[in-house]
């Protein structure tokens, strides 16, 4: 059996039969795929005013105020690709976005239910 690697996101990938998460960009391994694949990014917290700048002078200048949100990004420890970005209220832990079932995921692989290709899920076609 070749490996089964399926893209879930832009910059993300799940390797089923090694169940770990990788980096698409450097294939750099960012964890056990049952876990959340935050954990094992580099994380960059940054003040929301440095990506979204006040646009008028006074109290209310459409800048988000850091007491209210925080920016997380998170990049590949191998490359440095940003894997992901949350916006999160100060205090509020870092959010599993994602959590598949790779124990019904792999048997549907294996029956021939489903199928990868060019690295994406895909439905088998009745010959």
């Amino acid at each position: 059996m070749g490996e089964r690697k399926i893209r879930v996101t832009e910059y993300l990938d799940l390797d089923v039969d090694a169940e770990a998460w990788l980096c698409h960009v450097c294939g750099h391994r960012l964890g056990d795929g049952r876990t959340n694949y935050k954990e094992g990014c580099s994380v960059r917290a940054r003040d929301p005013r440095e990506i979204h700048p006040p646009r008028i002078e006074g109290e209310f200048t459409f800048a988000p105020d850091p007491n209210w949100v925080r920016v997380l990004e998170f990049h590949c420890p191998g490359c440095g690709t940003q894997v992901e970005t949350e916006y999160l209220p100060p205090g509020h832990p870092v959010t599993h976005d994602i959590e598949i079932d790779i124990d019904r995921l792999r048997g549907r692989l294996d029956s021939g239910e489903l199928i990868i290709l060019d690295g994406r899920l895909a439905v088998r076609e009745e010959a």
